[in-house]
């Protein structure tokens, strides 16, 4: 299919473009390049730099790109961020994310994948976390998250939208061939910042919370590896044909890892120590996250290539080994 992928040149979206080619469709990028970079497209894709949030615009790339289903990754979505400026998420998240709806729906298309998150969870009474907990999240970005999951089960109901939400848990690694990886600006995820500590690019490490109730006191979470994810997305394409369909499916290994275990994965594949300061825990960070993905195994024959953090960490060195500037290196 001719597939929109909005966010393309970001994280999970330029890794998403990648296994879209590799699985025989044809990916054509829309992305605004504030976050994103035009590098992580790879050769022969069709960029159109353009916001989400451009109605018109949106409209005619769709149009004239014949675009048979939509993948939206273009968010902002830093949790600490959203609390000090929410307006600035719902502008994006939510109202830009309506405007591109509203294309689609004058297009004609009526196929959407959407980028969602365990943040609409809030803090789980249960774990590990399924498809059927009560979502009550706590901070701006995921209740951003969840005001358009309940937008799409209105369109699929009024309209016979067809959807795929994907509630991600941690997104990490990169390229098995170390193409393209995690490059953020600023950077706020725990492998590349310990990568970047090991390296010497940054002085220390602050880990947040060394007293939580878990078995080494730091919070524990679930690494799912990004070309997993981008596999989960395109193997929901074929349920995405029945007009009207809802789909919810949480993605993750299951398997809680630390940040202590992070950091020691990150000194394993480096052979260089992580200088750590410990720092007192930062509000809203819950214990314990992590996934019952058997959902999306069952309905999408969905498969985990990566299922350990050392596996992910490793591939993670590997692009920022190559890349020790980011994707300003290429």
């Amino acid at each position: 299919m001719n597939v929109l992928v909005v966010g393309g040149a970001g994280y999970i979206g330029s890794h998403c473009v990648r296994q879209l080619v590799l699985a025989g469709h044809r990916p054509v990028v829309l992305d605004n390049l504030v976050y994103g970079h035009r590098a992580a497209v790879p050769a022969g894709v069709v960029l159109h730099e353009v916001d989400l949030g451009d109605e018109a615009a949106v409209g005619r790339v769709l149009r004239d790109e014949r675009i048979e289903l939509v993948m939206h990754f273009a968010a902002f979505c830093y949790v600490g961020e959203s609390v000090q400026k929410p307006l600035k998420y719902y502008l994006n998240n939510v109202a830009a994310t309506l405007h591109l709806l509203a294309a689609m729906r004058d297009a004609g298309v009526r196929r959407f994948v959407f980028s969602s998150t365990c943040a609409t969870f809030g803090v789980p009474a249960t774990l590990p976390i399924h498809e059927n907990l009560p979502q009550a999240p706590i901070n701006p970005y995921g209740q951003t998250k969840l005001d358009i999951e309940h937008a799409l089960k209105a369109l699929a109901q009024a309209d016979g939208l067809s959807f795929a939400a994907f509630r991600y848990f941690n997104a990490a690694g990169a390229a098995a061939d170390g193409s393209i990886g995690e490059d953020h600006d600023p950077e706020s995820h725990l492998i590349p910042l310990a990568i970047a500590t090991a390296t010497g690019s940054r002085p220390h490490l602050e880990l947040f919370g060394t007293d939580y109730p878990t078995p080494d006191g730091t919070c524990l979470r679930d690494y799912v590896h990004v070309d997993d994810l981008s596999r989960a997305h395109i193997a929901a394409f074929a349920r995405l044909m029945q007009p009207g369909a809802q789909l919810f499916y949480n993605l993750g290994t299951g398997r809680p890892t630390s940040n202590r275990e992070v950091i020691a994965a990150v000194e394993r594949a480096t052979g260089r120590t992580v200088k750590v300061i410990e720092a007192p825990r930062r509000p809203g960070d819950p214990p314990s996250l992590y996934a019952d993905a058997a959902k999306a195994r069952r309905e999408l024959g969905w498969e985990v290539k990566y299922p350990d953090i050392t596996s992910i960490v490793a591939t993670a060195w590997k692009w920022h080994a190559s890349h020790p500037r980011g994707f300003a290196d290429r």
